[in-house]
């Protein structure tokens, strides 16, 4: 897989093979990052989380284009270790990124030292798990006012009804084949 857009564009990263993995495709990718550039995004002062990172790809795409502050939460020890070498072939600072290797719930039951703006979510698909880990995030100030939230989800999965997460404003619901992209403003 390449990165699509910043400082390390057309670099190669590392992925995860097997059930439950799929990366998202440069096609979704370069559309995620078109619609959060249009909706202002300054990736140079954004905190980024990637929940259920799986490769790593979203936040990888962030760094690349400036963030200063990236978690990507994963619970697999073997995507997890992909997402550091690849991280460290980058020569991303250690200051900058952070890898938690914990499953996503026991890590959202605590509160951050500070809130993100920009969160990604892609859940194992099939395991219903969009909805209980936003409400979990926004219980305990993982997600700060005003930050964008973006899911990634099997298309059949509708978009959560309004006042299910909180006070979060759905702002696009898109499919791209058996993907479905939604994001939200907090």
């Amino acid at each position: 897989m390449r990165i699509v857009g910043g400082q390390y564009k057309g670099r190669r990263i590392l992925t995860c093979e097997g059930p439950g993995y799929r990366p998202a495709t440069m096609k979704v990718r370069e559309s995620i990052f078109s619609m959060l550039m249009a909706r202002g995004v300054d990736f140079g002062s954004a905190r980024v989380i990637d929940m259920f990172a799986g490769s790593g790809s979203l936040a990888i795409e962030c760094l690349s284009r400036g963030t200063k502050t990236a978690w990507f939460v994963e619970k697999s020890n073997k995507a997890a270790g992909l997402i550091r070498r690849n991280l460290a072939e980058l020569k991303v600072d250690k200051n900058v990124a952070r890898v938690v290797c914990k499953d996503l719930f026991g890590v959202l039951s605590g509160r951050p030292d500070a809130p993100f703006d920009l969160v990604f979510i892609d859940p194992p698909y099939g395991k219903d798990l969009l909805v209980p880990a936003l409400e979990k995030a926004l219980e305990n100030g993982w997600i700060a006012d005003n930050a964008l939230v973006l899911a990634e989800v099997e298309s059949s999965v509708a978009a959560p009804s309004e006042g299910l997460i909180g006070e979060m404003e759905l702002l696009t619901d898109r499919e791209y084949g058996q993907t479905r992209i939604l994001l939200w403003r907090n």
